[in-house]
């Protein structure tokens, strides 16, 4: 069984996994079914995901980032519907201090920062002083020009370098080790060679001593190795999942709930057997 420490619990899975449903609570996101509220969240809880993961920003390549009302005019209401139907640990994707503190207080446990604490010089000290986990992700640039940003010396040692750097960075700020999660950023200022060199090697990062989170789900990548539109990368996604988990994934960020689950369900029982 897999265990991971939030602020008031123990997450805990049977699967080979943790699995963090995506809902996207804005008009802007790379794929429209994972726009919605309160029926997606809780679908996607039906399906026996681990964790939900919600945001409001858009990171796709070419968005633009938006305010912190407007984040928080989309979160509030959502997170407070899903607490009144279920206590799954609920991750938020934002940059900002003032959203995640907000968010907090309305119950959510993670912060899932793509700017990996760079953005706000408050957000880390906030999350220490209330004892939330944090997801640090590795990009280069604001989304609407990242994909100018894509040659790197060395990918692989690169990317982890600078992940060294914002698990140093949130120490510093007085949060545990023990919550700390690591992202590749998979399409964040990445080619398609860059992606699936990170892909392969992703349980490496960092001498594998902090948990990597893999969100690939029906990414661009996916459709440059298979030719397939974004709503037809389920199995591309599924290959690439399973692939991640097998070599030392412990989250993956998915739009594909039930699938996910099966698939790992089905890693699991050949693995224990």
């Amino acid at each position: 069984m897999l265990e991971f420490k939030l602020r008031d619990r123990i997450l805990k899975t049977d699967k080979s996994a943790f699995v963090a449903g995506i809902v996207n609570a804005n008009n802007d996101s790379f794929w429209k079914k994972s726009r919605g509220g309160f029926s997606l969240a809780k679908r996607l809880i039906d399906e026996k995901a681990d964790l939900l993961d919600i945001g409001a920003e858009s990171s796709r390549p070419g968005s633009h980032y938006i305010s912190e009302k407007d984040e928080l005019n989309a979160l509030i209401p959502l997170i407070r519907k899903i607490r009144k139907y279920s206590d799954i640990p609920i991750s938020i994707d934002t940059r900002k201090k003032n959203v995640i503190e907000a968010c907090v207080n309305e119950g959510a446990d993670i912060l899932n920062d793509i700017s990996a604490m760079e953005d706000d010089p408050e957000i880390g000290k906030f999350c220490a002083q209330a004892g939330i986990p944090v997801i640090l992700m590795h990009k280069r640039q604001n989304p609407d020009i990242m994909q100018n940003y894509t040659e790197y010396d060395n990918i692989f040692e690169d990317v982890q370098n600078y992940l060294y750097s914002r698990i140093e960075y949130a120490v510093s700020c007085g949060i545990e080790e023990s919550k700390i999660i690591i992202d590749p950023g998979i399409g964040f200022a990445k080619d398609l060679k860059g992606n699936l060199i990170l892909v392969k090697r992703a349980g490496e990062l960092c001498g594998a001593r902090f948990p990597v989170m893999m969100a690939l789900s029906r990414k661009s990548f996916l459709g440059q190795v298979t030719g397939r539109s974004v709503d037809d990368r389920l199995s591309g996604t599924l290959a690439a999942d399973l692939y991640s988990v097998m070599n030392g994934a412990s989250f993956v960020r998915v739009h594909d709930v039930k699938e996910t689950v099966d698939t790992l369900a089905v890693l699991a029982a050949i693995t224990n057997i």
